[in-house]
């Protein structure tokens, strides 16, 4: 018999290698706005949204400035960090222009709408929003067709209109 992971199951946090801590600080907690919820001395900082104990873990255990691996190696492709909604993506979004923070890419996947940038330490981040998933599209045979298309910036920041 197969054996399938219970559906409730979710991804809770990533712990991630770095060259330099407070580099890393800088983009996941002044940037990006979580907030360090413990350390272990210099070597380690573990940050979170809204309280929990970590989403992600930063270190320097394979020591300060270590080196990433190099294109065209296995690991890690992306992390996502999914936004609760439309409207809190448009807002990470525009925080990212204001600080003229570059972004790697922005992609509609029919089920999603994302923003993909890179860490200090080369890893590929991305931020999204799910759409409901009575607007995800599905074939006529019930299957999930998940595409890559241009995402409508302009659209995304227009959920933030009303606001001042």
């Amino acid at each position: 018999m197969e054996h399938r992971i219970n559906p409730d199951v979710k991804i809770g946090h990533i712990h991630l290698t770095v060259s330099n801590i407070e580099r890393s600080l800088k983009f996941y907690r002044d940037i990006l706005g979580f907030e360090i919820t413990t350390s272990f001395g210099d070597s380690a900082v573990f940050l979170s949204a809204g309280g929990y104990h970590h989403h992600i873990g930063l270190n320097t255990w394979h020591g300060e400035d270590a080196t990433p691996p190099p294109d065209g190696h296995t690991g890690m492709y992306h992390f996502g960090i999914l936004y609760p909604s439309r409207k809190e993506l448009a807002r990470i979004l525009r925080r990212l222009y204001e600080l003229n923070h570059p972004i790697a890419g922005a992609s509609d996947h029919g089920v999603s709408e994302s923003i993909y940038l890179t860490d200090p330490d080369g890893n590929g981040v991305e931020l999204y929003c799910d759409r409901l998933l009575e607007d995800w599209p599905i074939d006529e045979e019930g299957h999930l067709q998940m595409v890559t298309k241009h995402l409508d910036i302009l659209s995304l920041l227009s959920e933030l209109d009303n606001e001042e």
